[in-house]
């Protein structure tokens, strides 16, 4: 069983924002698979459980995200390494795609959350969203909805691509193999 973890910020308001991308994601993996919903509120997330996988929006804000993965994790005894985590990148340009295990959080309040609860060896799918031109406005940024055309190019082109990538990884192929064919640059 994989855990595939969108990372986001709950409520209405930020449901368009750059930080929202790891939800967005999942929504679109949850529509496309028959799932059932898990409702434990000792997981402190949404959790859409399909045959092989868990799919995870938590509910504690970005950056308290580790609480809801560990409770899962532990609960269901998932390993790190099916554990799949779809975040946004300031240091990527917008659009860009990539993978990678382990690293550093890059200043990400999400990811710095999950280390701390689980370590930093899981598989990370780092989505760009480009660089504010105000490096000390990161937090607006971040939290500012995406533009129509983002958005038309996320819907049709980024996310379905960063959702093949997940099947590819969850079907076997090493990390390798998903950063050869599915970076998008």
């Amino acid at each position: 069983m994989s855990l595939i973890v969108g990372l986001g910020n709950i409520g209405e308001k930020y449901l368009l924002t750059r930080h929202n991308i790891g939800f967005m994601v999942i929504d679109e993996m949850a529509k496309n698979l028959k799932t059932s919903i898990i409702n434990k509120a000792n997981f402190k997330a949404d959790i859409f459980k399909s045959a092989y996988d868990l799919l995870v929006k938590p509910k504690t804000y970005m950056n308290l995200s580790g609480d809801a993965v560990i409770a899962i994790k532990n609960y269901y005894k998932i390993d790190n390494e099916d554990i799949i985590v779809i975040h946004d990148d300031l240091d990527l340009p917008f659009g860009a795609v990539k993978f990678k295990i382990g690293g550093g959080h890059g200043g990400h309040n999400g990811l710095k959350s999950i280390d701390s609860h689980i370590g930093r060896e899981y598989i990370r799918v780092r989505i760009g969203i480009g660089k504010s031109e105000n490096k000390e406005d990161v937090v607006n940024y971040v939290l500012h909805n995406f533009s129509k055309e983002e958005l038309n190019r996320l819907k049709d082109i980024i996310i379905p691509h960063t959702i093949k990538a997940i099947e590819a990884l969850k079907s076997g192929e090493s990390i390798n193999e998903i950063k050869s064919k599915y970076t998008l640059k």
